[in-house]
């Protein structure tokens, strides 16, 4: 048993069993294969985002995104009146993340690019695109930008993943494709 002592005080110079020999034999062999999939994967992977970051005010990017939202504003969303903001195909997209809500609501065309702007305007959020496969931690006073070309038309959904607060449960979001 592993929880008393061993007998023998040089315990290093006792055989080790075969199948115990086996096990650590394959689990060295499965870690170096790991060990030189990760680059691999990294460089040939289709799931690494090539984003960048930018220090702002979240002051200076609340306003940014309020003047895409009013230039591009096609209609309110249900009762809360949270604009549904169609940009051009190829322009910067902004939305802001603040308790409880990701804003505004987003009207893309699909096979078009866009560079999607991300920024907090009070506390750490967790940007989550479902179904697809985008997560990318909000902060405040730094934008975080992402080249995204949506494929498939549909309703996509955000949802924020890092604990915010009371109403966390409610942080959620939309982003339409045409």
């Amino acid at each position: 048993m592993a929880i008393f002592p061993p007998k023998e005080r040089i315990w290093w110079n006792t055989p080790v069993e075969k199948t115990e020999v086996m096990w650590v034999t394959i689990a060295l062999i499965w870690a170096l294969v790991m060990f030189f999939m990760m680059p691999y994967w990294h460089l040939t992977g289709d799931q690494n985002l090539s984003n960048e970051a930018y220090k702002i005010s979240a002051d200076a990017y609340a306003e940014k995104t309020e003047k895409m939202a009013a230039l591009y504003k096609v209609r309110e969303e249900g009762d809360t009146g949270i604009p549904v903001v169609a940009p051009p195909a190829g322009s910067d997209v902004y939305m802001l993340g603040r308790l409880w809500e990701w804003w505004p609501v987003l009207e893309l065309e699909a096979g078009k690019t866009y560079r999607l702007h991300l920024s907090s305007l009070d506390w750490q959020h967790g940007f989550s695109l479902l179904p697809e496969n985008i997560n990318i931690q909000v902060h405040p006073d730094y934008e975080m930008v992402v080249t995204v070309t949506p494929k498939n038309p549909g309703e996509y959904g955000i949802v924020c993943n890092e604990f915010c607060g009371a109403g966390h449960h409610t942080m959620v979001g939309k982003i339409y494709v045409k």
